[in-house]
Protein backbone atom coordinates (compact mmCIF):
# COMPACT_ATOMS: atom_id res chain seq x y z
CA UNK A 1 0.00 0.00 0.00
CA UNK A 2 3.16 2.24 0.58
CA UNK A 3 3.51 2.89 -3.11
CA UNK A 4 -0.41 3.71 -3.91
CA UNK A 5 -0.57 7.52 -4.71
CA UNK A 6 -3.54 9.00 -6.20
CA UNK A 7 -4.03 12.06 -8.25
CA UNK A 8 -6.71 14.60 -8.31
CA UNK A 9 -7.49 16.36 -11.89
CA UNK A 10 -9.75 19.31 -11.15
CA UNK A 11 -10.74 21.24 -7.65
CA UNK A 12 -12.69 20.22 -4.75
CA UNK A 13 -14.85 23.00 -3.48
CA UNK A 14 -16.33 21.06 -0.74
CA UNK A 15 -13.48 18.39 0.98
CA UNK A 16 -10.74 20.01 0.83
CA UNK A 17 -9.87 18.55 4.60
CA UNK A 18 -10.83 15.32 3.76
CA UNK A 19 -8.66 15.40 0.48
CA UNK A 20 -5.83 15.82 2.52
CA UNK A 21 -6.77 13.66 5.03
CA UNK A 22 -6.55 10.70 2.39
CA UNK A 23 -2.60 11.59 2.87
CA UNK A 24 -2.56 8.99 5.95
CA UNK A 25 -3.73 5.99 3.19
CA UNK A 26 -1.74 6.87 0.04
CA UNK A 27 1.82 7.18 -0.15
CA UNK A 28 1.32 10.36 -1.95
CA UNK A 29 -1.46 12.83 -2.74
CA UNK A 30 -0.65 13.91 -6.70
CA UNK A 31 -2.72 17.42 -7.71
CA UNK A 32 -3.47 18.86 -11.64
CA UNK A 33 -6.06 21.45 -10.70
CA UNK A 34 -5.25 23.75 -14.14
CA UNK A 35 -3.58 22.29 -17.68
CA UNK A 36 -5.11 20.87 -20.87
CA UNK A 37 -5.26 17.76 -22.78
CA UNK A 38 -1.95 17.85 -24.14
CA UNK A 39 -0.15 18.68 -20.74
CA UNK A 40 -1.73 16.17 -19.08
CA UNK A 41 -0.75 12.96 -21.13
CA UNK A 42 2.65 14.55 -21.36
CA UNK A 43 2.90 13.94 -17.73
CA UNK A 44 1.90 10.80 -17.32
CA UNK A 45 4.33 10.02 -20.33
CA UNK A 46 7.51 11.52 -18.55
CA UNK A 47 6.30 9.30 -15.43
CA UNK A 48 5.36 12.11 -12.89
CA UNK A 49 2.09 10.06 -12.02
CA UNK A 50 4.01 6.97 -11.87
CA UNK A 51 2.53 4.89 -8.52
CA UNK A 52 -0.73 6.62 -9.03
CA UNK A 53 -2.79 3.32 -8.00
CA UNK A 54 -6.38 5.44 -7.49
CA UNK A 55 -7.44 8.72 -9.67
CA UNK A 56 -10.56 11.17 -8.67
CA UNK A 57 -12.00 13.10 -11.89
CA UNK A 58 -13.68 16.01 -10.41
CA UNK A 59 -16.67 17.21 -12.22
CA UNK A 60 -14.82 20.50 -13.86
CA UNK A 61 -12.18 18.32 -14.82
CA UNK A 62 -13.57 17.15 -18.24
CA UNK A 63 -12.73 21.12 -19.51
CA UNK A 64 -8.96 20.29 -18.24
CA UNK A 65 -8.45 16.62 -20.05
CA UNK A 66 -11.15 16.35 -22.41
CA UNK A 67 -12.76 12.73 -22.05
CA UNK A 68 -11.43 9.95 -20.63
CA UNK A 69 -12.00 8.19 -24.10
CA UNK A 70 -9.75 5.23 -25.48
CA UNK A 71 -6.71 7.65 -26.22
CA UNK A 72 -6.65 9.15 -23.31
CA UNK A 73 -6.86 6.34 -21.26
CA UNK A 74 -4.26 4.42 -23.04
CA UNK A 75 -1.96 7.03 -21.79
CA UNK A 76 -2.40 6.73 -18.21
CA UNK A 77 0.03 5.27 -15.80
CA UNK A 78 0.19 1.86 -15.67
CA UNK A 79 0.16 1.42 -11.94
CA UNK A 80 -3.13 3.06 -11.97
CA UNK A 81 -5.84 0.36 -11.22
CA UNK A 82 -8.79 2.67 -10.07
CA UNK A 83 -11.23 6.08 -11.43
CA UNK A 84 -13.20 7.64 -9.62
CA UNK A 85 -15.34 9.99 -11.13
CA UNK A 86 -17.78 12.64 -9.90
CA UNK A 87 -21.19 12.51 -11.66
CA UNK A 88 -23.80 10.44 -11.82
CA UNK A 89 -23.33 10.32 -15.57
CA UNK A 90 -19.96 9.25 -17.03
CA UNK A 91 -20.90 9.38 -20.87
CA UNK A 92 -17.86 10.84 -20.90
CA UNK A 93 -15.40 8.30 -19.64
CA UNK A 94 -15.32 5.30 -21.99
CA UNK A 95 -15.82 2.26 -19.97
CA UNK A 96 -14.90 -0.35 -22.49
CA UNK A 97 -11.17 1.14 -22.76
CA UNK A 98 -10.73 1.26 -18.73
CA UNK A 99 -12.09 -2.26 -18.44
CA UNK A 100 -9.49 -3.61 -21.50
CA UNK A 101 -6.95 -1.82 -19.39
CA UNK A 102 -8.02 -3.61 -16.06
CA UNK A 103 -9.22 -0.43 -14.22
CA UNK A 104 -12.49 0.05 -12.58
CA UNK A 105 -14.40 3.36 -12.48
CA UNK A 106 -17.06 4.36 -10.15
CA UNK A 107 -19.53 7.30 -10.51
CA UNK A 108 -21.79 8.47 -7.89
CA UNK A 109 -25.55 7.66 -7.57
CA UNK A 110 -27.28 7.85 -4.85
CA UNK A 111 -25.64 11.14 -3.73
CA UNK A 112 -27.60 12.73 -6.46
CA UNK A 113 -31.28 11.21 -6.43
CA UNK A 114 -33.42 13.93 -4.65
CA UNK A 115 -31.55 16.98 -5.87
CA UNK A 116 -32.08 16.04 -9.47
CA UNK A 117 -35.75 14.73 -8.52
CA UNK A 118 -36.14 17.98 -7.12
CA UNK A 119 -35.70 19.49 -10.13
CA UNK A 120 -37.44 17.32 -12.23
CA UNK A 121 -40.88 17.80 -10.27
CA UNK A 122 -40.19 21.40 -10.46
CA UNK A 123 -39.65 21.07 -14.30
CA UNK A 124 -42.81 18.64 -14.32
CA UNK A 125 -45.09 21.12 -12.73
CA UNK A 126 -43.52 24.45 -14.50
CA UNK A 127 -44.48 22.37 -18.15
CA UNK A 128 -47.86 21.33 -16.85
CA UNK A 129 -48.76 25.11 -15.34
CA UNK A 130 -47.33 26.10 -18.97
CA UNK A 131 -44.93 28.15 -16.40
CA UNK A 132 -42.73 30.32 -18.82
CA UNK A 133 -45.19 32.42 -20.90
CA UNK A 134 -46.77 34.11 -17.66
CA UNK A 135 -42.75 34.05 -15.75
CA UNK A 136 -41.59 35.80 -19.49
CA UNK A 137 -44.24 37.89 -19.43
CA UNK A 138 -43.92 39.41 -15.92
CA UNK A 139 -40.78 39.89 -15.87
CA UNK A 140 -40.96 42.02 -19.12
CA UNK A 141 -43.85 44.08 -17.27
CA UNK A 142 -46.23 42.63 -19.37
CA UNK A 143 -48.34 41.05 -16.72
CA UNK A 144 -49.47 37.58 -18.03
CA UNK A 145 -48.40 38.18 -21.18
CA UNK A 146 -50.01 35.58 -23.82
CA UNK A 147 -51.59 33.51 -21.09
CA UNK A 148 -52.75 30.13 -20.96
CA UNK A 149 -54.08 27.88 -18.81
CA UNK A 150 -52.06 24.58 -17.98
CA UNK A 151 -52.93 21.20 -16.18
CA UNK A 152 -53.27 19.59 -13.12
CA UNK A 153 -50.89 16.60 -12.13
CA UNK A 154 -53.34 15.23 -10.13
CA UNK A 155 -54.73 11.80 -12.12
CA UNK A 156 -52.04 12.13 -14.69
CA UNK A 157 -50.45 9.04 -15.98
CA UNK A 158 -46.53 9.78 -15.34
CA UNK A 159 -44.09 7.55 -17.13
CA UNK A 160 -40.40 6.99 -16.37
CA UNK A 161 -38.02 5.82 -18.77
CA UNK A 162 -35.34 4.15 -16.50
CA UNK A 163 -36.62 3.69 -12.93
CA UNK A 164 -32.89 3.87 -10.88
CA UNK A 165 -32.56 5.84 -8.55
CA UNK A 166 -33.43 8.97 -9.19
CA UNK A 167 -36.12 7.82 -11.14
CA UNK A 168 -37.62 6.01 -7.81
CA UNK A 169 -36.92 9.64 -6.31
CA UNK A 170 -39.29 10.78 -8.51
CA UNK A 171 -42.29 8.64 -8.98
CA UNK A 172 -42.04 9.02 -4.93
CA UNK A 173 -42.60 12.89 -5.15
CA UNK A 174 -44.88 12.62 -8.11
CA UNK A 175 -47.37 10.46 -6.07
CA UNK A 176 -47.83 13.59 -3.43
CA UNK A 177 -49.30 15.22 -6.17
CA UNK A 178 -51.83 12.19 -7.34
CA UNK A 179 -50.32 10.92 -10.21
CA UNK A 180 -50.05 7.46 -11.52
CA UNK A 181 -46.95 5.63 -12.15
CA UNK A 182 -45.85 3.46 -14.48
CA UNK A 183 -42.14 2.88 -15.89
CA UNK A 184 -39.80 1.01 -17.77
CA UNK A 185 -36.64 -0.25 -17.59
CA UNK A 186 -34.36 -2.94 -19.31
CA UNK A 187 -35.25 -5.57 -16.98
CA UNK A 188 -38.52 -5.59 -14.63
CA UNK A 189 -37.17 -4.29 -10.94
CA UNK A 190 -38.82 -6.65 -8.15
CA UNK A 191 -41.93 -6.07 -6.82
CA UNK A 192 -40.59 -4.60 -3.43
CA UNK A 193 -38.45 -1.72 -4.81
CA UNK A 194 -41.71 -1.10 -7.51
CA UNK A 195 -43.86 1.00 -4.60
CA UNK A 196 -46.79 -0.12 -6.48
CA UNK A 197 -45.76 1.59 -9.87
CA UNK A 198 -46.42 -0.51 -13.22
CA UNK A 199 -44.14 -2.10 -15.32
CA UNK A 200 -44.61 -1.66 -19.03
CA UNK A 201 -43.12 -2.18 -22.36
CA UNK A 202 -41.32 0.55 -23.70
CA UNK A 203 -43.86 1.53 -26.88
CA UNK A 204 -46.58 1.48 -23.78
CA UNK A 205 -44.99 3.81 -21.88
CA UNK A 206 -44.34 6.03 -25.24
CA UNK A 207 -48.18 5.58 -26.05
CA UNK A 208 -50.36 5.59 -22.35
CA UNK A 209 -47.97 8.44 -20.77
CA UNK A 210 -49.66 12.08 -20.09
CA UNK A 211 -45.86 13.06 -19.11
CA UNK A 212 -42.75 11.41 -20.27
CA UNK A 213 -39.90 11.77 -17.49
CA UNK A 214 -35.90 10.83 -18.83
CA UNK A 215 -33.83 9.54 -15.97
CA UNK A 216 -31.31 7.03 -17.66
CA UNK A 217 -27.86 6.78 -18.73
CA UNK A 218 -26.40 7.69 -21.79
CA UNK A 219 -24.65 5.23 -23.76
CA UNK A 220 -24.60 4.47 -27.60
CA UNK A 221 -27.82 2.24 -26.90
CA UNK A 222 -29.85 5.47 -25.90
CA UNK A 223 -28.87 8.12 -27.99
CA UNK A 224 -31.28 9.72 -29.15
CA UNK A 225 -33.51 7.15 -28.08
CA UNK A 226 -36.61 9.59 -28.33
CA UNK A 227 -36.76 10.81 -31.63
CA UNK A 228 -39.09 11.81 -34.64
CA UNK A 229 -40.43 7.85 -34.90
CA UNK A 230 -41.08 7.31 -30.84
CA UNK A 231 -43.01 11.36 -31.08
CA UNK A 232 -45.67 9.87 -33.09
CA UNK A 233 -46.39 7.60 -30.79
CA UNK A 234 -47.13 9.64 -28.08
CA UNK A 235 -49.97 11.14 -26.50
CA UNK A 236 -51.20 14.13 -28.35
CA UNK A 237 -50.18 16.79 -26.08
CA UNK A 238 -47.75 15.22 -24.19
CA UNK A 239 -45.69 16.70 -21.37
CA UNK A 240 -41.74 15.67 -21.61
CA UNK A 241 -39.40 16.56 -18.63
CA UNK A 242 -35.25 15.38 -19.41
CA UNK A 243 -32.77 15.88 -16.28
CA UNK A 244 -30.67 13.07 -17.23
CA UNK A 245 -28.66 13.49 -20.46
CA UNK A 246 -29.69 16.02 -23.72
CA UNK A 247 -28.56 13.69 -26.51
CA UNK A 248 -30.88 11.08 -25.09
CA UNK A 249 -33.40 13.32 -27.25
CA UNK A 250 -33.40 13.98 -30.78
CA UNK A 251 -33.36 17.72 -30.30
CA UNK A 252 -34.58 18.69 -33.63
CA UNK A 253 -37.37 16.60 -33.71
CA UNK A 254 -38.31 17.85 -30.09
CA UNK A 255 -38.90 21.35 -31.78
CA UNK A 256 -40.44 20.11 -34.77
CA UNK A 257 -43.29 18.16 -32.36
CA UNK A 258 -43.25 21.43 -29.65
CA UNK A 259 -43.78 23.27 -32.87
CA UNK A 260 -46.48 20.97 -34.24
CA UNK A 261 -48.69 20.64 -30.92
CA UNK A 262 -48.24 16.75 -30.54
CA UNK A 263 -45.79 17.69 -27.31
CA UNK A 264 -47.55 20.35 -25.26
CA UNK A 265 -44.98 21.85 -23.39
CA UNK A 266 -41.52 20.40 -22.32
CA UNK A 267 -39.00 20.99 -19.09
CA UNK A 268 -35.30 20.56 -20.13
CA UNK A 269 -32.41 20.81 -16.82
CA UNK A 270 -29.95 18.99 -20.16
CA UNK A 271 -29.41 19.58 -23.94
CA UNK A 272 -27.66 17.80 -26.80
CA UNK A 273 -24.71 20.05 -27.24
CA UNK A 274 -24.58 22.21 -24.28
CA UNK A 275 -23.99 24.82 -23.50
CA UNK A 276 -25.52 25.12 -26.80
CA UNK A 277 -29.24 25.04 -26.88
CA UNK A 278 -31.37 24.55 -29.83
CA UNK A 279 -32.57 28.26 -30.90
CA UNK A 280 -36.26 26.28 -31.37
CA UNK A 281 -36.25 25.60 -27.88
CA UNK A 282 -35.18 29.71 -27.05
CA UNK A 283 -37.77 30.80 -28.62
CA UNK A 284 -40.54 28.48 -27.50
CA UNK A 285 -43.33 29.62 -25.08
CA UNK A 286 -43.56 26.22 -24.37
CA UNK A 287 -40.30 24.94 -23.32
CA UNK A 288 -39.28 25.64 -19.28
CA UNK A 289 -35.25 25.44 -19.37
CA UNK A 290 -32.62 25.11 -16.81
CA UNK A 291 -29.04 25.53 -17.22
CA UNK A 292 -28.17 21.84 -16.21
CA UNK A 293 -28.00 22.56 -12.50
CA UNK A 294 -30.15 19.57 -11.44
CA UNK A 295 -27.62 18.37 -8.51
CA UNK A 296 -26.48 22.30 -7.67
CA UNK A 297 -26.87 22.79 -4.04
CA UNK A 298 -24.67 22.65 -1.71
CA UNK A 299 -25.63 19.39 0.12
CA UNK A 300 -25.48 17.46 -2.75
CA UNK A 301 -22.20 18.95 -3.93
CA UNK A 302 -20.56 18.04 -0.69
CA UNK A 303 -22.03 14.34 -0.48
CA UNK A 304 -20.94 13.79 -4.11
CA UNK A 305 -17.85 14.63 -3.32
CA UNK A 306 -17.43 12.52 -0.33
CA UNK A 307 -18.50 9.60 -2.07
CA UNK A 308 -15.76 9.51 -4.38
CA UNK A 309 -13.17 10.37 -1.52
CA UNK A 310 -15.07 7.32 -0.06
CA UNK A 311 -14.46 5.50 -3.09
CA UNK A 312 -10.84 6.31 -3.47
CA UNK A 313 -9.79 5.53 0.32
CA UNK A 314 -11.51 1.99 -0.62
CA UNK A 315 -10.02 1.24 -3.81
CA UNK A 316 -6.09 2.07 -2.17
CA UNK A 317 -7.37 0.05 1.21
CA UNK A 318 -9.17 -2.71 -0.37
CA UNK A 319 -8.39 -2.96 -3.83
CA UNK A 320 -12.73 -2.54 -4.19
CA UNK A 321 -15.15 0.49 -4.93
CA UNK A 322 -18.24 1.44 -3.31
CA UNK A 323 -20.06 2.09 -6.70
CA UNK A 324 -18.98 1.16 -9.23
CA UNK A 325 -20.20 1.49 -13.02
CA UNK A 326 -22.83 -0.94 -13.81
CA UNK A 327 -21.10 -2.08 -17.13
CA UNK A 328 -18.35 -3.57 -14.47
CA UNK A 329 -19.90 -5.79 -12.35
CA UNK A 330 -21.60 -9.21 -12.95
CA UNK A 331 -25.09 -8.36 -11.86
CA UNK A 332 -26.03 -6.01 -14.31
CA UNK A 333 -28.01 -2.64 -13.27
CA UNK A 334 -31.65 -2.02 -15.05
CA UNK A 335 -30.61 1.09 -16.67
Amino acid sequence: MSQRAALLIGKLTHTQKEWQECAKVTSKLHEYKDGNREDFISKCKSGEFDNVFALYRSNDSNPITGDFNAELVDQLPKSLKFICHNGAGYNNIDVAACTKRGIQVSSTPIAVDDATADVAIWLMLGALRNIKQSFMAVNAGKWRGNFALGHDPKNKTLGILGMGGIGSAVAHRAKAFGMKIQYHNRNRLPESKEAGAKYVSFEELLRTSDVLSLNLALNPSTTHIIGKDQFAQMKDGVVIVNTARGPLIDEAALVDALKSGKVWTVGLDVFEEEPKIHPGLLEAENAVLLPHVGTATFETQRDMELLVLDNLKSAIQHEKLLTQVPEQKKDKANI
